[in-house]
């Protein structure tokens, strides 16, 4: 998946949020065309309470009356050691006050960004969910304002995917929230899969927003190579566009097909601003290596997920949906090596995305063409939020 690139000198690792292509599909879900069919015990799961510090910023409004406003608070899920996780809620509220159970009777949803992704992410997405019910939206440790333990004891410490589930518990438990659908995107399936296998009376359902079947194993592209050209890796930033948090959005504006305010806003909770006003990643290396191994070795079991769950996909179909970085017009050979990669990269997703489908036993799928794996919920958002309105969640 397309990880938001620090502008840092560090190298990028390739199954980051910007993978280097070789290893993308290993690193992120599939990407589809436009159709849409149907539309052990965690006993050292620790909590914590929470803390609100007030209202976000961006209030909005749903298709009835009232108005979505978000509220920023911090949740405790870890004391040895100590980590509290950022937190997103919004609720929609009506013209004379109250919560949003007196004014809509959707389910309440949880997202999960994708590696390197935080709660900000899902700033398009989840107000306009919240126009039918609650949504929140959390950063899982490591990422965005949470926290950042670094893993001493082992290479992966602190960043299983069990411990990560139990972060989604002790939130929901924080939260008062006893049963909800879980969204989850790119390598957060792992966390929708192990907590329904884990928590199956605490959901409702479960939206894979173009995740990946098994993350342990490369998808099997038929004996077929990728093209090798230069041109197609990811570029890797340097000092000059980290001197600033404007040339860190310029970089990564050129790392993107298309630059979204929720990209932007995700960007920003990814940085931190040094004091001659440059700028650094917030996650530590070894954070950000333990996050990705971790989570490239959790094996699927799909056999004890029991929730309806829709499947959505989403497909490139040109070579500015997989290279956006590429500066037009392209030479013969490059552009030949961009549109085979294309044509081989929708190829072993689709299969990969059958295979999902088939693991949860689900007719529910939303296959989306000519798409970019990081924006297409804001470029799709219309067609997303139709195929989550379609379900009737249990």
């Amino acid at each position: 998946m397309n990880r938001f690139t620090a502008p840092t000198a560090r190298p990028t690792p390739p199954t980051r949020f910007q993978p280097q292509r070789r290893t993308m599909l290993r690193a992120m879900a599939l990407n589809g065309a436009a159709a849409m069919t149907g539309m052990t015990g965690l006993t050292a799961c620790g909590g914590g309470g929470g803390n609100s510090v007030g209202p976000g910023t961006g209030p909005g409004t749903g298709p009835g009356t009232g108005t979505v406003s978000v509220t920023d608070r911090f949740v405790k899920v870890s004391s040895q050691p100590d980590v509290s996780l950022q937190v997103r809620d919004w609720q929609r509220t009506g013209p004379t006050g109250g919560n949003v159970g007196k004014v809509g009777s959707g389910p309440t949803f949880v997202l999960l960004a994708g590696l390197g992704g935080n709660a900000r992410f899902f700033d398009s997405l989840a107000p306009a969910l919240a126009a039918d019910g609650r949504v929140v939206a959390i950063s899982r440790r490591g990422y965005g304002q949470s926290g950042k333990p670094l893993p001493h004891a082992s290479a992966t410490q602190y960043y299983e995917t069990d411990t990560l589930t139990c972060d989604l518990k002790a939130v929901l438990d924080e939260l008062g929230l006893l049963r909800v659908v879980l969204g989850g995107h790119s390598i957060a399936g792992n966390e929708l899969t192990s907590f329904a296998g884990r928590h199956p009376e605490r959901v409702r359902g479960l939206v894979y927003l173009d995740t990946t079947f098994d993350y342990t194993v490369d998808a099997d592209a038929g004996g077929e190579e990728f093209p090798a050209n230069g041109l197609l890796n990811t570029p890797t930033p340097t000092a000059h566009d980290n001197r600033s948090l404007q040339a860190a959005v310029a970089f990564n504006q050129r790392m993107s097909k298309d630059w979204w305010p929720p990209l932007e806003a995700n960007l920003r909770d990814s940085l931190d601003l040094l004091s001659d006003g440059s700028v650094r990643m917030n996650t530590p290396n070894d954070v950000e290596t333990a996050m990705d191994t971790a989570a490239h070795m959790f094996k699927p079991d799909y056999t004890a997920v029991r929730a309806p769950a829709l499947v959505m996909t989403a497909l490139p179909s040109e070579p500015r949906d997989l290279f956006p970085w590429l500066e037009l017009p392209l030479d013969a050979k490059t552009q030949k090596d961009a549109t085979d990669f294309v044509q081989l990269f929708r190829r072993v997703r689709a299969a990969d995305s059958d295979k999902l489908v088939a693991a949860l036993n689900t007719p529910h799928r939303l296959t989306l063409d000519n798409c970019c794996h990081t924006d297409f919920l804001m470029a799709r958002e219309a067609e997303v939020l139709r195929a989550i309105r379609f379900m009737t969640w249990a």
